[in-house]
């Protein structure tokens, strides 16, 4: 177990230790270089493997590629007779005799993740001759305590920043960084500079370092001039930028939302302005997030770089003992005994190892002193997924348990590795697979991990490679507009000025028509693509998404307040001509998902959502008509139910809540079910089951939107009787002769039928005919209706005269309908004479 601090005795007595401190934009990297390189062999620490990516390319031009050495822990390029190497910190060699030491940005010692490393190498790593530290003033400080032969020299700043307030977006001047502090925040500005301006790069922690290479690659060539990003940029990357304006002043540091400090507000700003060519900063107006505002004496600590020194330094044992895995726990928790120094809080490396130690099964693998170092090394794989304590602590265990019994299978990791080989999905799909190669490429660098490492991280690399080209090019066709790029090029800003305005659908600007909105689809009359119209074209391209969003927003207004009025025909949802999204299937027949039109992709990604949860929510209301459909499809999947009742509701579903009664198996069901469909609604006649509210024309044309059938449209007023016609009966009427009946009136009149039926015992009893004659049924349709359903009639005279005239009171009688399994009736006799036509009328 180390104690502080050891590095006097690692030391050469003649080594010179320097820390040069100072705000950003001082050339304290390039000082660095120029130092490693008068240096027969030096390693430098950076905080970025992209940084040190960066370096390692400046350096091997100077030195030539067989001389120096990229360490990080995804990539070790290290030639035989490398004397130079460029490091990340965390995998910075400090036991090595080398001639130079650089630690950059050593301030990060202040860090609450990754503050104890950048703390032991600003203790333990020196160079033989000479050790240089990088970093900011506020370090000087601590770097007094506790370097105190340290000789400490001030950079100034080479130019001159200013606060210049809150600027909107669409007047941020070109060789901008716009800095967000939320992915979905970097997306919506970048999406929105893709319109106004022709587009942006993109630059984020999550990005692998090639692409992050290829995006700044593509601001700095000058193919688009703005860059948005996260504060990923205050470290390291050296950028061409004029003016950094920030989207918020607050962050999630991973324990909580806080407000920026005015060291890392400084460290952001500070990237405008490059050597001696001055720089601005501000804020971005118009984002609506209340902490985007710089106070007064913030302004003055940026511009005049007067920061509160750090007091205290995040620390960890460097080197704990391995005698078990409470000894070890024990030590990386055990506090530092210098008051310069304060312990780390908990890394994700130990809180995977105790995580994992509480583990019975996993501590019982864990025994000898050699098991816990290689177990502790396990641990420490990084969480480049980001998916915290539980999620990276489950794969370090299945690590661990291939380890434990020796090095892995070159087929094993070569197949993980080969499983990520895939550059189709969007930009977050690209990202999780970047960071999970990652993770392959950080094993397969470790010394003994890995069968054939050196072919399975050369596997490793090229996946990351290829993932990252696919991502920069999702970005850069996402965000990228190059037709508008080249077009504000040539124009420069004066299309801005140009008055754009809105006459019903026709696109005016400076008083000429330049297109039409169709909905929100932008046509372009043709006759303005022309030489002379350049710049009418360019401005209209830059202010026609303010109009899309201005109709958006009254679209999803009027969609909420119930005022707008789309239709729905053939499954399209359509507004002002113009069809905003399809119905498409979703879990139930009666619960669909709007699919949007292309079209609304022209709106930005919250006002798009912002619509389609509208259309959402209208849908819902346009389909409470079928609520007691729904309730009959819940129904289903109710336990007490049954097979039988479920296969009859599911079927009634399907058929829009009307079935006849012979087909339906209703006599397969028991009392209890029997009566749970009286609950639901259902009403049970004699010919058919039928739901009472799917009889409404409003139901029924939904029913028919939803199930895509082409059953004919139902008649708007739904009256009683229809005449047939040669064409498909609608739903919810039945076939008698050359009348179609509602079902629910057919029921009416049955229910009273049988209701004299009961009244008069065994004997012929006689029905009204007013109601029937009432809903305009002829005597041939009546009689055809009470025959189906099992009534017989007994002909009159009054009957025989007046067969074809208005209906009489007629004599019935009742006869159940037999079942199956008795025999058939005997044919009746043929009737004779004047009784013919009457027959076949009624039969």
């Amino acid at each position: 177990m180390a104690t502080y601090p050891p590095a006097q005795a690692r030391s050469a007595a003649d080594s010179r230790i320097k820390a040069v401190l100072g705000p950003t934009n001082t050339g304290k990297t390039h000082l660095a270089i120029e130092r490693l390189c008068a240096h027969s062999s030096g390693a430098i620490g950076f905080p970025l493997r992209l940084l040190a990516r960066e370096v390692y390319d400046r350096v091997c031009a100077i030195k030539g590629e067989n001389r120096v050495a990229l360490i990080t822990g995804e990539e070790r390029i290290e030639p035989r007779d490398a004397r130079w190497l460029l490091c990340t910190t965390e995998a910075m060699p400090i036991d090595r005799d080398l001639a130079f030491v650089a630690l950059d940005e050593a301030q990060l010692a202040a860090d609450r993740e990754r503050g104890h490393v950048f703390t032991d190498r600003l203790l333990n790593a020196r160079g033989r001759e000479e050790t240089m530290i990088l970093g900011s003033a506020t370090l000087e400080p601590m770097i007094r305590a506790l370097v105190s032969e340290a000789e400490i020299v001030s950079r100034p700043r080479f130019s001159t920043l200013s606060h210049v307030g809150a600027t909107k977006l669409s007047r941020i001047p070109p060789r901008s960084a716009i800095v967000a502090f939320s992915a979905e925040q970097v997306y919506a500005i970048a999406e929105m500079l893709r319109r106004f301006r022709g587009g942006a790069a993109v630059v984020m922690g999550a990005l692998s370092p090639q692409t992050r290479n290829a995006q700044v690659a593509l601001y700095q060539s000058g193919e688009v001039d703005y860059l948005v990003a996260t504060d990923a940029i205050g470290m390291g990357l050296n950028l061409d930028v004029s003016h950094v304006a920030f989207a918020g002043l607050s962050k999630f540091d991973g324990v909580r939302h806080r407000r920026l400090t005015t060291a890392e507000m400084a460290q952001i700003a500070g990237r405008a302005g490059r050597h001696q060519r001055d720089g601005t900063f501000g804020t971005l107006a118009g984002t609506g997030s209340h902490d985007a505002t710089f106070a007064d004496e913030e302004v003055y600590a940026i511009e005049e770089h007067r920061f509160p020194p750090l007091t205290r330094l995040f620390w960890r044992e460097p080197e704990p003992r391995f005698d078990n895995l409470d000894t070890l726990i024990g030590d990386l928790e055990a506090p530092p005994t210098v008051p310069q120094l304060i312990a780390a809080p908990e890394a994700i490396d130990l809180a995977v190892l105790k995580r994992l130690a509480e583990d019975p099964e996993i501590a019982g693998t864990v025994r000898s002193p050699q098991a816990v170092r290689r177990f502790w090394e396990t641990c420490r794989l990084p969480d480049f997924r980001q998916q915290g304590t539980e999620t990276h602590g489950r794969f370090v265990a299945r690590l661990w348990e291939d380890l434990r019994r020796g090095q892995l299978g070159g087929d094993y990791v070569a197949g993980a590795i080969a499983a990520l080989d895939n550059v189709s999905g969007d930009i977050d799909t690209l990202q999780h697979r970047i960071a999970s190669v990652r993770s392959w490429a950080y094993i397969t660098q470790r010394p003994d991990w890995v069968l054939a490492k050196d072919e399975m991280a050369a596997r490793a690399r090229a996946v990351e490679a290829r993932l990252s080209d696919a991502l920069h090019a999702r970005l850069t066709e996402r965000f990228v507009n190059r037709r508008t790029a080249v077009l504000m090029k040539k124009l420069g800003p004066d299309a801005a000025l140009l008055p754009v305005e809105l006459d019903g659908e026709d696109v005016l600007v400076d008083g000429e028509h330049i297109g039409r909105l169709k909905g929100f689809r932008f046509v372009v009359d043709p006759a303005a693509r022309h030489a002379d119209h350049k710049l009418l074209l360019a401005a209209a391209e830059r202010h026609v998404p303010g109009l899309l969003a201005q109709r958006a927003d009254v679209l999803t207004k009027t969609l909420a307040d119930g005022t707008a009025t789309p239709t729905l025909k053939e499954g399209a949802i359509a507004w002002d001509g113009q069809v905003l999204g399809r119905l498409a299937r979703g879990k139930t027949l009666l619960s669909p998902q709007i699919v949007p039109d292309p079209t609304l992709d022209a709106l930005s990604a919250p006002a798009r959502k912002a619509l389609v949860t509208a259309l959402a929510g209208w849908l819902g209301r346009m389909l409470e008509p079928l609520a007691p459909l729904r309730k009959l499809e819940a129904a289903t999947m109710a336990h007490e139910a049954g097979p039988e009742l479920r296969a009859l509701l599911i079927r009634l579903v399907e058929e829009g809540g009307l079935m006849e009664r012979a087909e339906s198996g209703l006599d397969a069901l028991g009392k209890d079910q029997r009566t749970m469909l009286a609950r639901l609604g259902l009403r049970v006649g004699a010919l058919d089951l039928f739901v009472p509210a799917m009889l409404r024309p409003a139901a029924l044309a939904l029913w028919r939107e939803l199930t895509g059938r082409k059953t004919p449209l139902p008649d708007p007023a739904m009256p009683p009787t229809l005449a047939a016609e040669k064409r498909p009966l609608p739903p919810g009427y039945r076939v008698l002769g050359k009348q179609w009946l509602r079902v629910d009136m057919a029921e009416k009149l049955l229910r009273d039928a049988h209701a004299a039926r009961i009244a008069a015992g065994r004997r012929p009893f006689t029905l009204d005919p007013a109601k029937a004659v009432s809903m305009g049924l002829t005597t041939a349709s009546y009689a055809r209706l009470l025959r189906l359903a099992g009534f017989q009639p007994l002909m009159p005279r009054a009957l025989r005269e007046g067969a074809h005239g208005p209906l009489q009171p007629l004599t019935w009688r009742w006869r159940p309908p037999r079942r199956q399994a008795e025999p058939e009736p005997a044919e009746p006799r043929r009737p004779e004479g004047a009784f013919a036509a009457l027959a076949e009328l009624v039969r």
